[in-house]
């Protein structure tokens, strides 16, 4: 059962090649033989029954529009009935009570949500090594991370475990994976879907977002859902567009890359010229190709972690011990409950950002860190929609490497944030950006390059990744799965 879209999968479910649960019972069989860890649970009953639905409904005519279509959800967006942890011990055992929206959206177009997948903890880090299930490996190269943190999204994606997989993008934690295992990752404009059943980690950065191995699946996947939702009132009413109807234009376009991104120290030379030469087959193929400035780059890895440690000790608050979760048995009174519970339950980057955005909030400080930070993101805002009035888009390396080793250590942790230096923009300004897989470096580990547009213009870059991967040498037939 090879998988190259939804629209084939769909006409060999329709001419009876197999059953949605022959495909069922296929993936899960491949995911228990699997060694790149990038499921944590697998819902074999319900993925079942859900299969077992599905085909009665292709057989009467009445299936939905993802029917048959195999997705995995990262490890921190809510299924009702099933554990989601984070990917934290703080978190173990607990059920939830609720299903996240867009799930309860998939659902309702038949697709099968067929498990859980790995992630780094509460979604913080770069690279999944911080997750309490252990590491998800990249399918390119086990000994390389896959990224983070929707490593496990990205490697289930990459690996032909599931057709598609959610992740949440804060600061780049899709698109970044996404880059590093040669697969679409696309973080669509904040409020474009919804929050609700997402587990938090900074409120006003965090969005969830769809990871592919094509575009129209990816767009077909928006289509489905994007749109307003009374349970999340940072949920956009904009109108949702037919983003499956932006495949296939050839409308040009005005490309702007930034001279910043393509000087800065820790781009890779072949990620570069690879930049460069895509930028020239644009213009070529007549879109205007004009240079622009992001004088603050260097200030945007900064202002992103002030603002989203700041949130992400808000939001972390509520795992106490006493709610729900994790609760140490070592407490002998209420507050060490409090204290054990939160020391034995995080980890230690979690645990490092919660420090930092206490003290970035704390009296004293908030002024002079968290204050100045909301401050040069709405500079950085306006900088941004200046950039826009000149062009339609922004094309710029997804990330300054490929995946690196898994072994790698940081002897300084905020080296490691350096790595979301291309990807914080867009979490910070709201607009929507995807990751497109572009060529192979020598090293042999792929390389993605992203795609910013204005916010609420995802009909459009969707409409314009899609003449970008045209350009695409990248060949996912390498991956060593």
């Amino acid at each position: 059962m090879h998988y190259t879209g939804l629209r084939r999968w769909q006409e060999s479910l329709n001419n009876g090649e197999f059953s949605c649960l022959d495909a069922v019972n296929h993936y899960i069989e491949k995911i228990e033989k699997d060694t790149h860890n990038a499921f944590v649970e697998i819902f074999y009953g319900e993925a079942r029954e859900r299969a077992t639905v599905v085909d009665q409904k292709i057989r009467f005519g009445t299936a939905g529009r993802l029917a048959g279509m195999i997705i995995g959800i990262k490890d921190n967006i809510c299924l009702k009935g099933h554990r989601v942890s984070a990917a934290s011990k703080i978190l173990d055992g607990f059920e939830s009570l609720f299903t996240a929206t867009v799930v309860e959206r998939l659902i309702k177009e038949d697709a099968i949500i067929i498990g859980r997948l790995n992630m780094d903890e509460f979604a913080m880090g770069s690279t999944n090594k911080t997750s309490v299930y252990g590491p998800a490996l990249n399918p390119h190269n086990k000994a390389m991370v896959p990224g983070g943190s929707s490593g496990g999204s990205a490697a289930a994606v990459a690996a032909g475990l599931c057709h598609a997989a959610l992740g949440s993008d804060t600061g780049g934690s899709v698109r970044q994976p996404a880059a590093f295992c040669g697969i679409y990752g696309m973080k669509p404009s904040y409020g474009r879907l919804s929050r609700y059943g997402l587990i938090a980690f900074a409120s006003s950065l965090d969005q969830i977002g769809p990871l592919t191995t094509n575009l129209e699946d990816m767009a077909l996947l928006l289509e489905v859902m994007a749109g307003k939702d009374p349970m999340d009132s940072t949920s956009s009413s904009h109108a949702v567009e037919p983003f499956s109807e932006a495949l296939g234009s050839e409308r040009k376009y005005t490309i702007g890359y930034l001279t910043e991104t393509l000087e800065h120290p820790a781009l890779d030379p072949e990620i570069k010229q690879l930049t460069l030469d895509t930028l020239d087959h644009l213009r070529q193929a007549g879109h205007t190709v004009v240079e622009a400035h992001l004088p603050h780059l260097d200030y945007l890895t900064p202002v992103y972690y002030i603002i989203a440690t700041a949130e992400a000790s808000s939001n972390l608050a509520r795992y106490d011990g006493v709610h729900f979760g994790y609760r140490s048995p070592n407490a002998t009174n209420m507050d060490e409950v409090y204290t054990l519970s939160r020391t034995e339950g995080f980890g230690p980057e979690v645990k490092r950002r919660i420090t930092l955005g206490t003290f970035v909030l704390s009296s004293g400080f908030y002024d002079a860190y968290y204050g100045k930070a909301q401050k040069a993101r709405r500079l950085i805002v306006q900088t941004t929609n200046n950039i826009f009035e000149k062009c339609d888009f922004l094309l710029t390396p997804t990330t300054p490497g490929t995946a690196f080793p898994l072994s790698k250590v940081f002897d300084d942790p905020t080296k490691l944030y350096l790595e979301d230096i291309f990807t914080v923009m867009a979490n910070i300004t709201g607009i929507p950006a995807i990751s497109i897989p572009m060529g192979q470096h020598s090293n042999g580990l792929p390389i993605g390059l992203q795609l910013m547009a204005p916010v609420f213009k995802d009909f459009q870059i969707i409409e314009m990744a899609d003449q970008v991967s045209k350009l695409s040498t990248y060949n996912p037939d390498l991956v060593n799965k």
